[in-house]
């Protein structure tokens, strides 16, 4: 019975007084104009950008009607992105109102905002114990009772066998007289306040809204007359656009195709829309508008903390230097396959000409229906883009952040949720064959591969490239983002027509110079690395080579030809190879370190070695010969001081073997006095020694000083 209760509360709250009036009989309220939301609106996307850096721009363009309104829907998570970069334009004289959404704050927050609260799923009685005061009308059985809510009670009521159960009972009063109404005997119930049936059914609608976390309508609101022309724009996340390519290789013309890959991830149809394609990375983020946020407050002085968290900018730019290519047995003649002009004609491959793909008559997958997606030839009646200060007033500031490159499709018509390739490059280029050897990618064989430039044009974004050699599959490569004019290698297949040994190599270390400083040695030491590269053409013509060599950390070239280019970490050198013939590089790098020790704790073996070094001069050599000579005295005595002390201590063992024998024999013996005599002579002898030992310690002092003063004060070069 609550139940059944608490389900006639609810459908009277959504429906309005119609029961009410049903009821009470009372006369109907005059009926309030009001323009429907969407009426005569009508606003479909017509333009899309996609970015390369996974946002997406979407415009929408259409008509509304005097104060009218438009409604567009968003995935959840997209609602800060609209928040952040909703823009709007009335184009007719009128004017954006109000942007209306619903709200994000937790459920239980907003239900406990209206003067209902359903959150905690109340019963029939806990709900109309909230609304004491209000007039109500029941019905019981065939009876009907109205008046107003004194308040509710739980009662005690035997039920058989059951025992006792509590009951919820409803007071009502009216015209001085009370009435008690059990609950569960109500058939029917009906509130007369036209307020607390709207305040109910916006808490259930709160509550269903809730339920729907996927899709949030948001609601445009314009104020004008007549019928107008409406813009607005917004950016939101998307699947970041891709490309492929085909790199077309012919014997006179070179030609690159590149397709787009496009996803429609949205829950709008693409019809007839203007599709444009940016290469570039404009700084796009999140942040949450969306969530109400609240900050604790205390009982007397309200605070509020705000953070920024710093942002780091970095940006470098890179200088392409173009050096001479190297000479000898691995210098380039100029008879390398020439590059092929961009104005060269496609009909030498049977191709259409080159153009923009806006004017190609074509079509992907069908007409553009549900199945597939279409390019239409027409011109698109609409262009341009939002003016966002037209209509409302901006506060946000904006700053360059670089160039960034546009395809503009055209017309383009795709169904939500499919995907679709675009054709957007279509032109020659110049392309001049190549072998690419790096020792660590492939150590036997070089690469076979491709100098491309970019003659078309257009900015080619990141991707794979297909190689076709004539009609033949050649091999896969992959491409990074190249601008127009610039040039990049592609790799695609293995080259087994060279061969290449690059096993030869060798480190060498001499000696420059050196001086002396206070005691301290220093050297000046050349390192040269040499790298020999061997290669053999066993095919059928010559072969324009491009060597990579890692650059050596700190090294410079010599005695090597110079390289076409360098990048951060590899030396390109460039070279022929003559059909059945060898040719060899051969890339030396040196880099001059400096060295140090003291000489002082050196040991005469150092002092020796770099005192004989011609390269060192020989003011510093002599210094060094006077300091080994210097150091050798120091030696003897040190040695000659080690000899005393292994003397002392032999005596002093026999010392003690003496004493120990006469401890066992008896006193004033011959053996006992003979004992006695030698124990006597060698306390002499270690007397001596001591002396001896004292002198040599105190020359080995006086050599040590006469060593340190000398090195300190010598300083030669």
């Amino acid at each position: 019975m609550r139940k059944l209760l608490t389900a006639a509360i609810l459908s009277t709250a959504v429906a309005g007084a119609i029961l009410v009036g049903d009821i009470t009989r009372a006369q109907p309220a005059p009926e309030k104009k009001e323009q429907p939301v969407n009426e005569g609106a009508s606003v479909p996307v017509k333009a899309v950008v996609l970015y390369s850096s996974g946002v997406g721009y979407f415009e929408h363009y259409g008509l509304v009607k005097g104060a009218g309104s438009t409604e567009l829907r968003f995935k959840t998570q997209q609602i800060n992105d609209i928040l952040k970069s909703l823009v709007l334009q009335d184009l007719d004289g009128g004017k954006v109102t109000t942007i209306s959404y619903p709200s994000q704050d937790p459920i239980a927050k907003t239900l406990r905002s209206f003067q209902i609260d359903i959150t905690g799923n109340p019963s029939l009685g806990e709900l109309l114990n909230q609304i004491r005061g209000t007039k109500v009308k029941v019905s019981l059985g065939a009876e009907t009772a109205e008046g107003t809510i004194l308040g509710l009670e739980k009662k005690q009521r035997p039920a058989g066998d059951k025992g006792i159960v509590e009951v919820w009972v409803m007071n009502l009063i009216s015209e001085g007289t009370i009435r008690a109404v059990p609950l569960d005997q109500v058939t029917l119930l009906v509130l007369e306040d036209k307020q607390l049936q709207e305040e109910l059914g916006k808490a259930l609608l709160a509550l269903s809204q809730a339920r729907d976390q996927d899709k949030k309508p948001v609601t445009i609101n314009f104020t004008g007359d007549g019928e107008r022309h409406v813009r607005l724009g917004y950016v939101v996340e998307t699947p970041i656009w891709k490309t492929s390519y085909r790199l077309l290789l012919g014997d006179k013309v070179n030609q690159l195709q590149g397709w787009a890959i496009v996803e429609n991830q949205t829950d709008n149809d693409w019809n007839d829309v203007q599709l444009s394609l940016v290469s570039g990375r404009p700084i796009s983020f999140i942040q949450d508008l969306y969530q109400p946020l609240y900050v604790p407050r205390p009982t007397v002085k309200p605070e509020l903390f705000a953070s920024l968290r710093p942002q780091t900018y970095e940006g470098g730019m890179e200088a392409a230097k173009q050096m001479d290519k190297f000479a000898g047995d691995m210098q380039m003649q100029q008879q390398a396959q020439q590059m092929q002009s961009a104005a060269a004609p496609m009909a030498a491959m049977g191709l259409p000409p080159a153009g923009s793909v806006s004017r190609m008559k074509r079509s992907i997958g069908g007409a553009g229906g549900a199945g597939g997606m279409a390019i239409k030839n027409a011109a698109v009646d609409y262009v341009g883009g939002v003016d966002a200060a037209a209509s409302i007033s901006s506060v946000a500031s904006a700053a360059k952040i670089g160039e960034l490159f546009q395809y503009t499709v055209g017309s383009v018509s795709l169904p939500r949720q499919r995907s679709a390739m675009i054709p957007i490059i279509t032109d020659p280029v110049e392309v001049e064959r190549l072998s690419i050897y790096n020792q660590a990618v492939l150590p036997r064989n070089p690469l076979n591969g491709a100098r491309v430039k970019n003659t078309t044009g257009k900015h080619l974004l990141a991707g794979p490239i297909t190689v076709l050699d004539g009609s033949n599959y050649a091999g896969d490569a992959s491409i990074d983002n190249v601008p127009p004019g610039q040039e990049r290698l592609v790799s695609f297949g293995v080259d087994l027509q060279v061969i290449v040994d690059a096993t030869k190599n060798k480190n060498e270390s001499a000696i420059q110079t050196g001086r002396i400083v206070k005691g301290v040695l220093h050297l000046t030491r050349k390192h040269v690395f040499t790298q020999d590269y061997m290669f053999e053409n066993k095919g059928d013509k010559d072969k324009a080579l491009i060597i990579e060599h890692p650059i050596r950390q700190g090294c410079k070239l010599v005695e090597t030809d110079a390289p076409i280019e360098t990048t951060e970490s590899l030396y390109r050198f460039k070279g022929k190879v003559a059909v059945g013939k060898a040719s060899k590089l051969t890339v030396t790098e040196e880099i001059v370190q400096g060295e140090t020790f003291a000489i002082l704790p050196a040991d005469v073996g150092q002092l020796d070695f770099y005192g004989k070094q011609g390269e060192i001069p020989q003011k510093v050599r002599d210094v060094l010969i006077k300091a080994m000579q210097m150091k050798s005295a120091m030696i003897d005595t040190q040695r000659l001081i080690e000899d005393q002390q292994r003397r002392a201590a032999q005596i002093t063992t026999e010392q003690q073997r003496i004493r120990d024998n006469m401890k066992t024999v008896a006193q004033n013996t011959e053996y006992s006095n003979r004992l006695l005599k030698k124990l006597n002579d060698q306390e002499s002898q270690i007397e001596k020694l001591q002396g001896e030992l004292d002198d040599s310690r105190a020359t080995f002092e006086k050599q040590r000083k006469e060593l340190e003063t000398y090195l300190a004060s010598t300083s030669v070069k």
